[in-house]
């Protein structure tokens, strides 16, 4: 059983910044590296799920256009987390951000479509106020 949880997020003006960190943990697995997948993406009300970044086992990291020179995807494989910092954060950024895992095994993709991961955390908001 794979778990996600996320943390980090909050409410900021236009502007400023936020880090969101994905704790992962899998039932009976000891190995502190995370050998899965692991992206976030985010969720604004009426509007689909989007990623907006990945990265892989082997540490490729994929961006959505949207983030792309703003957004930071990292990994401390010491402490099973993934962070994504978040920097010049605009009110189109507001949403709820979830983390995710593929399963074992699954390579991730620059399309950064949801149905490619099996595992989702419960979510974390970031609202940006202009």
């Amino acid at each position: 059983q794979v778990r996600l949880v996320e943390s980090g997020g909050g409410s900021v003006q236009a502007g400023g910044s936020l880090r969101l960190s994905c704790e992962v943990s899998i039932s009976g697995y000891f190995d502190p590296r995370i050998t899965r997948g692991v992206g976030w993406f985010r969720q604004a009300p009426d509007k689909e799920r989007e990623g907006i970044a990945t990265i892989s086992v082997t540490g490729t990291i994929y961006y959505a256009d949207s983030v792309k020179g703003r957004f930071t995807l990292s990994r401390d494989n010491a402490k099973r987390t993934v962070i994504l910092q978040m920097h010049d954060l605009q009110p189109e950024d507001t949403a709820t951000y979830y983390c995710a895992a593929t399963r074992s095994g699954a390579v991730v993709s620059p399309n950064l479509l949801p149905a490619e991961y099996r595992y989702w955390g419960q979510g974390t908001q970031v609202t940006v106020s202009s």
